[in-house]
Parts: structure tokens; C-alpha cells; sequence
């Protein structure tokens, strides 16, 4: 592997953490250790999620930034017989990117290496065949020669069970490529731009969070926003990208490279007009390419922070991102610096006068 710099280092290790929803404390722990020294707090509220909390003036706003440590996984719910594991989606998945693909179960005794199979294609009708394999026909095949052995190896009923991929920097390095990037990469987006603020004087109070069990229902999001209760916040994830075979403009319209992705629309959240317009403003003021984009059938932890308390102005900033939910994902390095120096200066932007004016009400 080439030698990674600083910034490839921690999505290496972010990535390559084990984390599924209700399990974030390997991830949770290296964010910690990232976000750190650029922080005056760091804490967790009693669902687990991550809050660093930067100090301003009393007098000044609370700005809430947003990632979330989860990744899509899955649960051991069973092992028959003979030795094979039975399990539970944790998150959405799509069942045609499960066959065949290596995963490891995290056991009290450590880690176990599985791979996920199915009834062999040689033996099903002609048309069975043609159909995709449900996930409840799914199993993980560990190598066990019973359920007794199975447990001997330490796998339990309840154990989580994670995508396994290496990052990987591609041939042309710009293209990244991982498991989990959705959303460590919003987590690390939060730990560079408090690397950043850490020299740069505003009013505001920020709140950097790594939200856990987003891909279970935004959970974390909702404990966190009513932890901190924000003026404004921003959530950072990843997005659904038209740059590949098959997808028109009709589906999606963002290409890897391009600018992060400000979500106006998606299931779960219309974006707050007065921060929509600001943050385009920022981009456009400080020549920070950006690509405005709809997710119809998807939605961040903005859906639940904007509806805590009285209402939070809220919007979505993501990255696309190919591939999400399966075991591997691509990013552009270009979308991630681009993003950093966008929440950078939206915040160096804001003071109590800006966020009254977004806020208009």
C-alpha cells in the first residue's frame, strides 16, 4: 500500500472501524482521539452518540455540525444445527450485493471471519434461478462443523456482524475507495473542520457530533439535538451520485469531483430557506465549487434534529458517493477537501446578528 498522509490516515482508520448501529464504540473512540485536542469538551449523551463542544462568547450562537458513526450491518439472531448463522439486516440493504461477500462477526473472544451464502444456483429451477436470493435465505457460513462448535468459537446470538473491505486508494488517487464511508466521512469532515476553527476566531459555540444509530431511524440524532439544543445545525453524509452507467439526470444529478451536494429536498427534511441561501451564498463568495441536489427516497440526521425543541434550522451538505450500502463505496478526495473549507467558512461566516437574520422569523 502507498504511504498514506494525514488526512488518508484517518479515513483509513475511521473506515476501517467496526461499527454498526447499537455497536458505534469502536469509531466513536477513534473520533474521540481525532477530535480531541481540538476541542474544549468531549462527551456522550446516554444513547452513545459523540458531542465535542468548541466555546464562544455567552452571547453568541450554538451551531450543531453533524455526522454519524454508524455503518450498515448486521445481527446474528440464530446459529442452526450445523453450525451456520441466521442473521438480522441492521440498516438497508439491497439483497444483490450480499452473496459471496466477506464479513466478520464481533465475539467476546474477538473477531470471527464469515462469508455469506446461499443455496447454490446448480440446484434451483430455471426459474428460481432469475429471481434475486431473499435475505431470509441468506446465512453466514464461518467454517463451523456445528452450532456446539460455533460457540465454542465465541459467536452468539446478538453479535454484530460488519462489511469487511480495506481502504484503498485507487490507481488514480484522487478516488477513494471503503466500507463505511457512509458516514465516517461526515465524522471526519466534522474532526478537520474543528482542526480548522482551532485557529480561527468566531462568536460561535460549536458543537461537533458523531450521531449513532442514524441507519436505524436517525436516533442518535434526536437524543444529540435535544442534548445541545442548537440554533442552527448541519448535517453531514454522504449522497446518491449520476455519474454511472444507467443513472440519468432524472435520478440523480451529482458527479464525483464536483462540489459537495446541498440537499434541498429529501424524505425526511426540506432544507431551511434562510441557511439554504446562506450556505450557497458562502460557497459562491469564497469560489467553493457545489452541486444542488434532491434525495427523494433518503434522508440524514437532519430529520430529526430540525424537529427537536421548538425547531432547528437545519440543511444537508453531502458527498457523493458510489455504492452505498454494500461493502465497498468510492469517493472523490477533491469533494472531501471542498467540503471541509465550505463548513469552515460557514461558520466563520455566522454570529448572532447572521443567525437571527436566517433565521427570520
Amino acid at each position: 500500500m502507498k504511504t498514506l498522509d494525514e488526512t488518508l490516515t484517518m479515513l483509513k482508520e475511521l473506515t476501517d472501524a467496526k461499527g454498526i448501529p447499537g455497536d458505534e464504540g469502536e469509531p466513536r473512540e477513534i473520533m474521540r482521539n481525532y477530535i480531541q485536542p481540538y476541542a474544549d469538551e468531549v462527551y456522550c449523551d446516554n444513547l452513545g452518540s459523540l458531542i465535542a463542544k468548541k466555546k464562544g462568547p455567552k452571547s453568541g450562537p450554538s451551531i450543531m455540525i453533524a455526522g454519524h458513526l454508524d455503518e450498515v450491518g448486521f445481527m446474528v439472531t440464530r446459529i442452526d444445527d450445523k453450525g451456520f448463522l441466521r442473521f438480522q439486516t441492521v440498516g438497508g440493504w439491497w439483497g444483490q450485493v450480499l452473496l459471496a461477500q466477506r464479513v466478520t462477526i464481533k465475539t467476546k473472544a474477538g473477531d470471527v471471519i464469515g462469508v455469506i451464502g446461499s443455496k447454490p444456483p446448480h440446484i434451483l429451477s430455471p426459474e428460481a434461478r432469475k429471481k434475486p436470493v431473499p435475505i431470509k435465505d441468506m446465512y453466514i457460513d464461518i467454517g463451523a462443523s456445528s452450532k456446539e462448535n460455533a460457540m465454542e468459537i465465541g459467536v452468539k446470538p446478538g453479535d454484530s456482524v460488519i462489511p469487511y473491505f480495506e481502504f484503498t486508494v485507487m490507481s488514480n488517487p484522487k478516488m477513494l475507495l471503503a466500507k463505511a464511508f457512509d458516514n465516517r466521512i461526515g465524522c471526519a469532515i466534522v474532526i478537520d473542520t474543528f482542526k480548522h476553527l482551532k485557529k480561527i476566531k468566531h462568536p460561535n459555540t460549536v458543537y461537533g457530533v458523531g450521531t449513532v444509530q442514524e441507519e436505524v431511524g436517525l436516533r442518535g440524532a434526536k437524543t444529540a439535538a435535544n442534548a445541545i439544543n442548537p440554533d442552527l445545525a448541519i448535517a453531514v453524509d454522504t449522497g446518491i451520485p449520476g455519474d454511472t452507467p444507467g443513472v440519468t439526470d432524472r435520478d440523480a444529478l451529482s458527479v464525483l469531483g464536483e462540489g459537495p451536494q446541498i440537499i434541498i429536498y429529501d424524505a425526511r427534511t426540506i432544507a431551511h430557506r434562510g441557511l439554504r441561501d446562506y450556505v450557497l451564498e458562502v460557497a459562491e463568495k469564497n469560489n467553493i465549487p457545489y452541486q444542488i441536489d434532491t434525495t427523494a427516497g433518503g434522508g440524514t440526521d437532519a430529520g430529526n434534529i430540525h424537529i427537536s425543541h421548538d425547531g432547528v434550522p437545519a440543511v444537508s451538505i453531502t458527498i457523493a458517493t458510489r455504492y452505498l450500502h454494500t461493502h465497498a463505496s468510492m469517493i472523490h478526495r477533491d469533494d472531501y477537501e471542498n467540503t471541509v473549507r465550505l463548513m469552515v467558512e460557514i461558520i466563520k461566516g455566522l454570529d448572532q446578528k447572521k443567525v437571527d437574520s436566517i433565521i427570520n422569523c
